[in-house]
C-alpha cells in the first residue's frame, strides 16, 4: 500500500517487438510505464528498468486525473518531454512526461491521434486553442471598450 491508501504495483511483461522498438518511460501521473528493447535472441532476460525509482529531472508537465488535466506532475529520468493525445478510446485527454525515443514512436501507437511532444517546462498547455481564441477576443474588447 503506498501513501494515502493508494495502492501499486509492478507488472513485467516480456515478449518480442518489432524491430526499432523504442526504449524509455512515459509517466501518466498515476502510470508510469518504461520499456528496454534488444535486438538478439533472449535478451530479454533481465527486467526493464522500474520507472518508479528514477531520479527527478526538474522538467514539469501537465497531467489529466480523470476530470481535468490541469494537475502539474516533476518528471524523472530519461522523459524530457511533455505530451498530449486523444483518440478514439480515449473518453479524456492523456498528458504526462514521456522520453524522446518513445515520443518519436508515438506514431506507432495503434487508435490514438493527436499525440504531440514538446521540450519546454509545462508546454502541453492545459488550455485548447478554443480557449485561447475566446480569451484573446474577450481581451481585445475590454481593451477597445475601456479606452
Amino acid at each position: 500500500m503506498g501513501a494515502l491508501g493508494v495502492s501499486s504495483s509492478l507488472v513485467t511483461v516480456k515478449s518480442c517487438a518489432p524491430a526499432g522498438c523504442p526504449g524509455g518511460s512515459i509517466n501518466l501521473g498515476n502510470i508510469k510505464l518504461s520499456s528496454y528493447c534488444c535486438s538478439t535472441d533472449l535478451c530479454n532476460a533481465q527486467d526493464s528498468p522500474d520507472p518508479s525509482t528514477n531520479a527527478p529531472n526538474g522538467k514539469t508537465c501537465f497531467s489529466c486525473d480523470g476530470q481535468s488535466c490541469s494537475s502539474i506532475m516533476t518528471c524523472s529520468g530519461s522523459e524530457d518531454r511533455c505530451f498530449k493525445a486523444t483518440g478514439e478510446n480515449l473518453s479524456v485527454g492523456v498528458k504526462g512526461c514521456v522520453s524522446k525515443a518513445i515520443c518519436d514512436a508515438a506514431s506507432l501507437i495503434p487508435n490514438v491521434q493527436g499525440i504531440s511532444c514538446c521540450e519546454g517546462i509545462l508546454c502541453n498547455s492545459a488550455q485548447s486553442v478554443t480557449q485561447s481564441f475566446l480569451f484573446l477576443c474577450c481581451s481585445l474588447l475590454s481593451f477597445m471598450l475601456l479606452h
